[in-house]
Formats: C-alpha cells, sequence, structure tokens
C-alpha cells in the first residue's frame, strides 16, 4: 500500500463524512424519519472509519521508510573517522598535525598556541550533483 492510497482513503472517508452529516438533518426534521437517521449515521461512521484507516496507513507507511533508511544509514560505513579515536565523524582538521578530529577529541587537542584547524577535507561535487546545485 502507498501513501497515495492512504491519501486516496482519507479523501473518500471525509466525503462519506459529509454525506452523513447532511443526512442527519433530514432524518430530524418535523416528521422524523428513522431510515434516514439509521443511514445518515451509518455513512458518518463509516466515513469515520475510512479517513482513520488512511491515517494509518500512511503512518505506517512513514514509519516504514524511517526503519529502511535507519537501517540504510546503519549499513553505511563512514569513510574516515576521528583519528585518535577512530569512532565519531570527524569535524576540523588540525593542519599542524595533520589529524582530523571528531568534536570529543578537539576539546582534548585543542591547543592555540601550536594548532591551525581547517574544516576536515570533503569529496568534490560529481557532475550530476553540480548540476542539481
Amino acid at each position: 500500500m502507498t501513501s497515495r492510497v492512504g491519501n486516496w482513503l482519507i479523501a473518500i472517508g471525509s466525503i462519506t463524512l459529509f454525506l452523513g452529516l447532511c443526512c442527519l438533518p433530514a432524518a430530524v426534521g418535523d416528521p422524523a424519519d428513522p431510515g434516514l437517521l439509521a443511514v445518515g449515521a451509518t455513512l458518518f461512521a463509516a466515513g469515520s472509519l475510512l479517513s482513520a484507516t488512511g491515517i494509518y496507513s500512511k503512518a505506517r507507511i512513514l514509519q516504514w521508510q524511517g526503519q529502511a533508511y535507519q537501517a540504510e544509514m546503519a549499513s553505511r560505513r563512514s569513510r574516515g573517522g576521528c583519528e585518535l579515536c577512530g569512532s565519531d565523524v570527524p569535524v576540523i582538521q588540525c593542519r599542524v598535525h595533520q589529524l582530523q578530529l571528531c568534536a570529543t577529541c578537539l576539546a582534548e587537542h585543542f591547543d592555540p598556541r601550536s594548532c591551525s584547524f581547517i574544516p576536515p577535507a570533503r569529496r568534490p561535487l560529481s557532475k550530476a550533483a553540480r548540476g542539481l546545485a
């Protein structure tokens, strides 16, 4: 089931809800009609159910996509890492010592008298990515 199906379920449920609400004033008019009241209540309940099903399906799809994205990110291996601890992604590079450091290790390594810091080296953009920017 795709997100588009969820949108359609919500739309159809909203229309059905509206039709159910339109039947209720006619049912409680001067000559009360219990059959029309039952039809209006049934349409209202069915519309509520359809709308709720659409919202639920969209939420489940988003949850599934989030889990797939997290699994993809977990399977990717970081090309580089902090050269001191080796666990975190480097946020800065010490030009004097030629070390790429994470934020935690930067606090231990920081010496303003001898170190010069620059952002870590980045991969150049591919032609396709440059065309999109």
